[in-house]
């Protein structure tokens, strides 16, 4: 199955022939924009449509590395495998997701802190840092953050190998999560322009192509969470 979100997340609409089912009662295509749950990022939604029939999507599952099953509302038909089906992703949450995703990586550029962890929503974002001690000043790194962002650095995609990548671990901020790969290559997501990039690091969400997309942002409550890790939320507008 190609992934077409992972070149081209902007891309809302696009054909594709049903190539099989999956093992929760959903479809599999020849090629989808939609994006599964996977690294703290939630599942797009839309509607699929074929033959005069249109279906909610209600869920988007990551499987067997590269099938992505589409679950539709439990009410709806499936089609064949063959027809052709056009998919439309929900644009508002899937933008809302880039803009939060985007940010958390600026996020981890100004707190430059291992990450513990992390989770998206179309409301808000927030990384858990290996962070024994408190911030001294949040307002400093929500200042920092937004200077980043009204930059207007570019956004973009590369590929690496598995190896190349055991020979960069610094590039790895995650603790917890193994970083995404696809038939033994990683996506890696650079923030800024060479020779000096403001980040890079394997990821496979969805982002926006330039930072001032993103908007204002706004740090919210930074939560102890164990001896030695600390939770700091923020908000896009």
């Amino acid at each position: 199955m190609k992934q077409v979100y992972l070149m081209d997340p902007y891309l809302r609409e696009m054909e594709s022939p049903v190539a099989g089912y999956g093992p929760n009662g959903g479809i599999l295509l020849e090629k989808t924009i939609f994006y599964p749950t996977s690294g703290g990022q939630p599942n797009d939604l839309g509607t699929l449509s074929w033959k005069g029939r249109n279906a909610l999507v209600t869920d988007v599952r990551k499987y067997r590395l590269e099938e992505i099953e589409i679950i539709l509302d439990k009410n709806s038909p499936l089609p064949v495998k063959g027809n052709v089906v056009h998919q439309e992703i929900d644009w508002d949450r899937r933008f809302r997701h880039m803009k939060i995703h985007t940010s958390l990586h600026l996020l981890s550029v100004v707190i430059p802190l291992p990450v513990t962890g992390g989770s998206i929503s179309t409301l808000k974002g927030r990384l858990d840092f290996d962070m024994p001690d408190p911030l001294e000043n949040k307002e400093m790194i929500e200042e920092q953050l937004n200077n980043l962002i009204n930059q207007a650095l570019p956004v973009s995609y590369e590929w690496i190998s598995s190896e190349e990548l055991a020979q960069k671990p610094e590039m790895v901020k995650t603790m917890s999560v193994k970083p995404p790969m696809e038939a033994g290559q990683v996506r890696l997501v650079r923030i800024g322009s060479l020779p000096e990039s403001v980040d890079l690091q394997p990821c496979g969400g969805t982002h926006v192509k330039s930072t001032d997309e993103i908007g204002k942002i706004k740090l919210g409550k930074i939560e102890k969470k164990g001896r030695n890790n600390r939770r700091v939320n923020l908000f896009v507008d």
